[in-house]
């Protein structure tokens, strides 16, 4: 047998400044399976991870509730914690990026990095709000758009007619923290010099440590030129100061990934014979992955990787990145209540019926995962307890009444214990790929071979027939067995349900060997109900509790935008009817769908209006975080706007989409039987 792997798995690490959602628990529950799967299998496998807890957002937020921020970040830890142990994500260690540790190991890659000479200096002109006497970044400056005048737009882009552009380029700019009218101001940066590992990058990200889709788009901006990474920040600013640099501190997604070995520190140094260098050191022959969101890829597989190069220390082993959530085929709403907190549905619901879900839709890519919550109530209730359970529930009140609940020796279906023996090693090769659907629909086909098999047997027939009572405990000392085998390949995912079943079973803790053997003559405890179905009524419930919080949050915050009020946006100025005519309004397909390469909010839409192909640039990716999903869809355009050239290129009209903002932007769609070019009258 060979020896043990061993081990260090990371996810990204959740900002301490609000909730967790069910979008942020595909993450951890998924990274919470594969760990829990190498430890079934005999690995050293360690799961650390912390919350993100410096930058300015913080530092703002905790000002408004009159707290510190060291408060703040200990009350949402606490919160963060809660909702991960609910779930039965199962850290090591869930540590802060605001530590001695992270100070120590982020001072320590800083100085390497500078005394190797990958850092260099220079004056950046920025805002500065003189009341607050801080730096402004984009998103805290607002003003009057510079191309379509609408007023109150954040200082790098237009919501409204989707232009980009520089903070300086506002009008009347003024700062979204005090209202003060901001002043620019010089200041020394400090640059992380990343082109100098474009050879490495463009080797590591191709060494099979990503995905192709991933590693694809990589090239993309490989090719296309790295530039040096600001990595500093001036005072005020809640994070570490920059060693030798009185009021500069690390940009927050400096000491963030840093993170990751500032939490496996902790742990070394509370656990005797745990060894940072062996899992950090540049010749470590232990293996580390990290989980990670596709939003976030530029800084874990460029970034990242380039300081540990830099800095002497290993780099991953591998990078697995996966989609976004969906809920019943949309972007999570909150006035749909499909917004979901992690809290809010483990007030109704199992949180291992989500696990099951989320696995038995996980593949190994990077598309987005729907959970649609028609499917997911029938496919919890169909596979978990039609299935699995079903088959202990059949068996067990046989086993207790005719054998006084002792398993009989023997085996009364060889061929179907040895296909479940066959099939392990295939689902083992599922689990290690992450490709946990698969695992899924192996396992759920082996219950439905064991139920045909127990429904053929009837053994509820045959307990009614004298001299037939053998036959019973036979099969149904089988039909435990064959329970037994699906609980021991489900258990990374269903761990609760395995821990209740080891008690009915009165067994040890199951491994994944233990599927090599059968009990037999073997007393079971008295079965009781494993798991419950799911009553749609529940999941209503959790979606109106959604919406309930949504209108609390609308309530504290002051502002309705977002739960079906009416906004109260000042009316544009009045037009006349020839301006309004001489609008040409077109039915367009969109044929193409994509993200722009550096701008926040924008979405670069290929549309075909008939006889020509137009290039349109649109504010509304915040809305649509999969831009795939709106090819092939039709919507209306204006299409004798005048082309502005745009700093991704030129944008050849306006598409036409309602909604307060943010994530509930929706594009208008024409009727049916509408066709690309046809003009709107």
């Amino acid at each position: 047998m060979s020896e043990p792997r061993k081990i260090l798995v990371t996810s990204a690490l959740p900002y301490a400044n609000g909730s967790i959602h069910l979008g942020h628990m595909l993450e951890y529950i998924q990274t919470d399976m594969w760990v829990r799967f190498q430890k079934h299998r005999g690995n050293q496998c360690i799961y650390v991870c912390a919350d993100d807890a410096h930058g300015s957002a913080i530092m703002l937020r905790a000002e408004k509730e009159g707290i510190t921020p060291e408060q703040l970040i200990a009350n949402v830890q606490a919160e963060h914690s809660a909702d991960f142990a609910d779930f039965l994500v199962n850290f090591d260690n869930f540590h802060s990026t605001h530590s001695s540790e992270n100070r120590e190991l982020s001072s320590l890659i800083y100085t390497r990095l500078r005394d190797a000479g990958h850092i260099a200096t220079r004056s950046v002109t920025q805002y500065f709000d003189p009341e607050k006497k801080m730096f402004l970044a984009d998103r805290f400056i607002k003003g009057t758009c510079p191309k379509c005048g609408t007023e109150d737009q954040y200082g790098d882009n237009c919501e409204k007619c989707g232009a980009t552009y520089a903070p300086t380029d506002l009008k009347d700019p003024k700062s979204a923290i005090s209202g003060a009218t901001p002043v620019l101001k010089d200041s020394k940066h400090f640059f992380f010099d990343l082109p100098a590992f474009d050879a490495m990058l463009k080797s590591w990200t191709r060494s099979g440590t990503l995905q192709d889709a991933v590693a694809n788009k990589l090239s993309e901006w490989l090719d296309s030129g790295l530039q040096q990474w600001d990595i500093s920040r001036d005072a005020p600013y809640f994070g570490f100061e920059i060693p030798g640099e009185p009021g500069k501190y690390f940009y927050v997604w400096l000491d963030a990934p840093i993170g990751y070995m500032a939490s496996f520190k902790n742990l070394c140094d509370r656990t005797p014979g745990l060894e940072f260098d062996a899992f950090w050191s540049k010749d470590s022959a232990a293996e580390l992955y990290h989980f990670i969101g596709k939003d976030i890829v530029n800084f874990h597989a460029l970034f990242w990787p380039a300081m540990l190069e830099g800095s002497g220390f290993r780099k991953p082993s591998g990078i697995n990145v996966h989609g976004y959530l969906t809920v019943n085929g949309q972007k999570m709403s909150k006035s749909r209540g499909t917004f979901i907190k992690a809290r809010t549905y483990l007030e109704h619901l199992s949180p291992e019926y989500l696990r099951y879900y989320y696995a038995a839709k996980l593949g190994r890519g990077v598309d987005d995962l729907d959970l649609n919550l028609e499917d997911f109530v029938q496919k919890v209730n169909s596979d978990l307890i039609g299935k699995v359970v079903n088959i202990a529930s059949r068996c067990a009140g046989f086993i207790h009444k005719g054998n006084a609940g002792v398993l009989v020796a023997g085996n009364a279906a060889p061929e179907l214990t040895e296909a479940f023996l066959a099939a392990a090693p295939s689902i083992a090769e599922a689990y290690e790929a992450r490709d946990f659907a698969r695992a899924m629909r192996e396992i759920m086909a082996l219950a439905d071979r064991a139920n045909a098999w127990i429904a053929d047997k009837a053994p509820w027939s045959l307990a009614k027939q004298e001299g037939k009572q053998q036959e019973v405990q036979s099969i149904c000392a089988l039909g435990i067995n064959l329970f037994r085998q699906l609980v021991i390949f489900l258990k990374p995912v269903l761990p609760n349900l395995a821990t209740d079943a080891e008690q009915f079973l009165n067994v040890a803790p199951l491994n994944w060997n233990d599927h090599l053997t059968l009990l037999s003559d073997h007393s079971l405890n008295p079965f009781q109900a494993l798991m419950t179905r799911i009553d749609p009524a529940k999941v209503e419930a959790m979606t109106n509790a959604s919406k309930e919080d949504l209108t609390a949050s609308a309530t504290d915050t002051g502002t309705a935008q977002g739960n079906g009020e009416l906004s109260k946006d000042p009316l544009s100025p009045e037009i006349d009817f020839d301006a309004f005519a001489a609008i040409d309004l077109r039915v367009a397909l969109i044929e193409k769908a994509e993200h722009v390469e550096g701008a926040d909010k924008l979405l670069r839409l290929t549309l075909n209006i008939g006889d020509e192909q137009r290039n349109v640039f649109s504010g509304i990716k915040s809305a649509y975080p999969n831009p795939a999903e709106l090819e092939g869809r039709l919507t209306m355009m204006i299409a004798n706007l005048k082309p502005r050239k745009m700093r991704f290129g030129i944008s050849e009209g306006m598409v036409m989409a309602a909604g307060p903002g943010g994530e509930e932007i929706y594009l208008l769609s024409p009727d049916s039987g509408a066709k690309p070019g046809q003009r709107i009258k």
